[in-house]
């Protein structure tokens, strides 16, 4: 999405390039969550990751040096180590999703016009890894992509080529990707997606949805595999810089969307909305900060977090009730965010990760 890319990129600050750090997670009780934070790699800004168990964990990211390459990392130790298994020859993509079935398969997107989006895919821990999509339409520009339960089916969405959102599926895990015909999609002239955390589309059980800013803030749903999709307001406010950042299911029905607005980001009134019932929508609680990724904690039923930054101003916060009320625990944020178990997995700016113990 072109203006989170012009408009984000230019707030970071580009440090030097940082030798990887270790950091070990510590355990905090649920009623004062603390991050253990640590910097992976200082010239990558991290939107994308994915938490397959609390030992193991991926993240994308795109270099804050003009032209430097995008980077791929994996832990298996619980965060105390990360490893660079990035594909070779990715000077200038940036890496904004990843979507790991364990510690040796996953598939990275990286974003952009053009053929500057791309899909990679490793079955073998990241030692090598096989090219398995190139966008081919100039006016195409993909962003986020998810798979379904069991990984052989998957989706990616694309900004809107002549006025309809662009879906990209695979039924092989990932192997191969084709285009879908855009007779199911809804007008959507005005309107696109923030790859700002990897989580601007999503998928729990048979069912897919992405969230839109610009022209319209919508959430997009679809109950076949992307075929056709169904668009529903979010109730948090669009505009240029505003939208829907990112999703997250509880169940294939209870859903959250985070979001707010680039311009303005210490706003964070109306920047979340809830589901019960997998398409309609309702104003949910306010956030101190813009929130760009959300997840549910397994094991606690009505528990969010929810991260988002920008440039200086980040910040998360914690619900225990379902996202109807939020209280912020920390000045730090993040970009992307992903928890399994009573453990959550955080990634943002100048190549800090950090990890969260729930109990």
């Amino acid at each position: 999405m072109r203006i989170l890319l012009g408009t984000i990129t230019l707030v970071l600050s580009a440090l030097p390039l940082g030798a990887p750090a270790t950091a070990a997670p510590v355990a905090a009780p649920a009623a004062d969550p603390t991050w253990n934070e640590s910097v992976v790699d200082a010239d990558q800004s991290f939107r994308g990751i994915d938490a397959v168990s609390p030992d193991t964990a991926w993240i994308a990211g795109s270099s804050l040096t003009e032209g430097g390459p995008g980077r791929i990392f994996r832990s298996t130790d619980g965060g105390d180590s990360w490893q660079d298994v990035s594909p070779p020859g990715t000077e200038g993509l940036g890496f904004r999703d990843v979507e790991a079935e364990d510690a040796s398969t996953a598939s990275v997107l990286a974003i952009g016009p053009g053929e500057a989006s791309r899909i990679y895919r490793t079955t073998d821990g990241g030692v090598t890894w096989t090219e398995t999509f190139r966008n081919t339409e100039e006016t195409a520009f993909y962003n986020c992509m998810d798979f379904y339960p069991g990984g052989k089916r998957g989706l990616a969405v694309s900004d809107p080529v002549d006025g309809t959102f662009r879906i990209l599926a695979t039924d092989d895990g990932g192997q191969s990707w084709e285009v879908l015909s855009d007779e199911g999609m809804p007008d959507s002239t005005g309107e696109f997606n923030y790859s700002a955390s990897g989580d601007c589309l999503v998928i729990k059980g048979r069912s897919a949805w992405f969230g839109s800013g610009g022209d319209a803030s919508h959430v997009f749903h679809s109950t076949d595999f992307g075929r056709t999709w169904e668009a529903n307001d979010s109730t948090i406010p669009a505009g240029e810089a505003a939208g829907v950042f990112g999703l997250a299911f509880r169940t294939p029905r209870e859903g959250i969307a985070v979001g707010g607005d680039f311009a303005a980001p210490t706003d964070g009134a109306d920047a979340t909305a809830r589901t019960s019932d997998a398409s309609e929508w309702s104003n949910a609680g306010d956030l101190a900060r813009l929130g760009e990724d959300a997840a549910w904690i397994q094991g606690h039923r009505d528990t969010l977090v929810v991260v988002g930054e920008s440039g200086d101003v980040m910040g998360s916060s914690i619900s225990r009730d379902g996202g109807l009320s939020w209280e912020q625990f920390a000045e730090t944020g993040f970009h992307t965010l992903d928890c399994v178990r009573h453990t959550c997995w955080a990634a943002g700016g100048n190549g800090r990760v950090a990890t969260l113990r729930l109990r």
